[in-house]
């Protein structure tokens, strides 16, 4: 377990410049967006969720399989646990958390999980990017766009299914998706993988 810690902390080393970057980068033109638009584009919002969701899964699934691969070279094993990772933690950050956290703040947040809604979609698309990572073993570019689109995919996820959003609470909006992103994309992208490496080498 010592060896796993180790190596979890060295990829959280690597990791957290891209996902401050791309948090600060994220959230500022979130703002500037909210700031010029209006209730009429929210149909556009929505099928812009359903585009930034699947396009999270693909570059998370990239970065679970890439590390898993890294460290255990077992290619059905990285598949799996990329499809899985991506999925399970993608929907928390894009989904669950902000739906909670919508929920606490009273936010009137409607729930639509995409796996159950468009499940062909968010398999295939996890699937793909599984085997992008194995094949490409990218893991650094690939999470910094992870982080940036997930933060998308929650702003827009919390845009697209409140009733009661404007202005006045995009504080709380901030510390909903600044939660809801950066866990669980740290879990899946770093975490998440690293914790089978010590399972898939004992004899």
């Amino acid at each position: 377990m010592e060896l796993n810690i180790k190596k979890i902390f060295l990829e959280l080393k690597h990791h957290i410049p891209f996902t401050l970057i791309a948090t600060l980068i994220a959230i500022t033109s979130a703002i500037i967006l909210y700031q010029i638009t209006s209730s009429k584009i929210v149909p556009k919002i929505i099928s812009l969720f359903y585009i930034l969701h699947p396009s999270h899964l693909f570059v998370s699934a990239i970065v679970t399989s890439a590390i898993f691969y890294k460290y255990k070279n077992n290619f059905l094993q990285a598949i799996l646990i990329g499809i899985t990772g991506s999925i399970i933690l993608g929907s928390l950050s894009d989904i669950i958390f902000p739906y909670l956290g919508g929920i606490l703040f009273q936010l009137k947040t409607s729930f639509h999980l995409c796996v159950i809604e468009k499940p062909i979609l968010i398999i295939s698309t996890a699937l793909i990017g599984s085997i992008v990572g194995v094949a490409t073993k990218f893991t650094k570019f690939p999470h910094f766009l992870h982080v940036f689109l997930s933060i998308f995919a929650s702003l827009f996820y919390l845009l697209s299914f409140s009733v009661s959003l404007n202005l006045i609470p995009f504080t709380i909006i901030f510390l909903i998706i600044f939660i809801a992103v950066l866990i669980p994309c740290c879990i899946s992208d770093i975490i998440f993988p690293l914790l089978f490496i010590k399972k898939a080498k004992k004899p």
